[in-house]
């Protein structure tokens, strides 16, 4: 049997993707996917491990490690979105539709348009959590006094986001990804729990997870809260345009408190965490036992030595196969651990 290890704490963290988990430790980020045909494929990557100045500024690292975090979280869900269809059988005879669409977007199409949606939910998102309640707020409630507007403002805005969160979890496709995030919070916290990383040991555990990024968005809303007290309500744009310039320094903010909730077990932290934890209900749902073994070839990922810059293939527990450029090879008896892993006490 292997040895409990205690580790209350640790700084790995990630995120669901498309049929998939990511996972980021301190000097490796690992991707781990489950493909079309139900093969789970891997690809993990070097972190630049030199301390940054900004590591030791509060606030500052947050609003640098978010937009770190936000750029390689796009880069990852959309690696993810094209693995997640890998293994399909494609169709003999496509229809000239098809070919048409393909020989028109292509791989630069394909980028464009993913542009094009990026720009277009951005600005929809500060259409419904940044002008929308302003404008609603000072029609509504003109005779209030600012700082009573401020809380009805963002009350709204946390009302925005509840309803946004509930509609897309009603999305079949929505609801596999917060399955799939649902995993990767048990198998984090098997992890912390010193258990061995195994299905069993990972099912068992709690899904809600105090540095989880739906608690950061929580209390980033809380904090704009208090920040929009002290904007002016005189023009709804420029109300908007500061909120909006306020962003970075409400998520260093949060991002404090995070950090704060994650390191501490206590009855403050515990209220503190309470809120976003009751949001994560909605983001996180139980996830079958292939998900949690997707979210756990992620996390050993980051533990074990696994082949770097390349992409391979594993089997249910995590153990290497094959490179993914010897994917046409003849099938043969599963490799139990094969020349690359090398086991980091689990």
């Amino acid at each position: 049997m292997a040895e409990k290890k205690q580790c209350s704490y640790t700084s790995i963290g990630g995120s669901a993707l498309i049929e998939g988990v990511m996972m980021r430790g301190s000097d490796k980020l690992a991707i781990a996917c489950r493909r079309a045909d139900g093969i789970i494929q891997m690809k993990i990557e070097p972190l630049d491990t030199q301390k940054k100045w900004y590591a030791k500024i509060p606030v500052l690292r947050g609003i640098l490690a978010f937009i770190s975090s936000l750029t390689v979280s796009y880069k990852c869900l959309m690696y993810s979105a094209d693995v997640s269809m890998e293994g399909l059988e494609e169709p003999e005879n496509p229809s000239k539709v098809d070919r048409f669409l393909e020989k028109l977007m292509g791989k630069t199409g394909m980028a464009i348009l993913g542009g094009i949606s990026m720009v277009l939910g951005l600005g929809l998102s500060l259409f419904l959590f940044m002008y929308l309640p302003t404008l609603f707020t000072s029609w509504a409630m003109f005779w209030a006094p600012a700082p009573l507007k401020a809380v009805a403002e963002g009350l709204l805005k946390i009302l925005i986001f509840l309803g946004y969160l509930l509609s897309v979890s009603l999305m079949p496709d929505m609801r596999r990804t917060f399955q799939y995030h649902g995993g990767e919070h048990k198998s984090i916290f098997c992890y912390e729990a010193g258990e061995e990383l195994n299905t069993a040991n990972a099912k068992k555990q709690k899904r809600l997870h105090p540095r989880c990024g739906t608690s950061f968005m929580f209390f980033t809303l809380l904090i704009s809260i208090v920040f929009a007290m002290f904007i002016p309500w005189g023009n709804r744009l420029v109300r908007t345009l500061l909120k909006i310039i306020f962003i970075p320094l409400v998520m260093g903010i949060a991002y404090e408190f995070i950090r704060y909730a994650g390191k501490k077990d206590t009855w403050f932290t515990r209220i503190l965490s309470a809120p976003g934890k009751w949001f994560q209900l909605i983001t996180t749902k139980e996830p079958d036992e292939k998900q949690i073994n997707v979210a756990l070839c992620a996390l050993k990922g980051v533990l074990n030595d696994y082949p770097l810059n390349k992409e391979f293939f594993v089997d249910e527990e995590g153990n290497y196969l094959k490179d993914k450029e010897n994917e046409n090879e003849v099938e043969g008896p599963a490799t139990a651990g094969g020349d690359y892993i090398k086991r980091a006490g689990h």
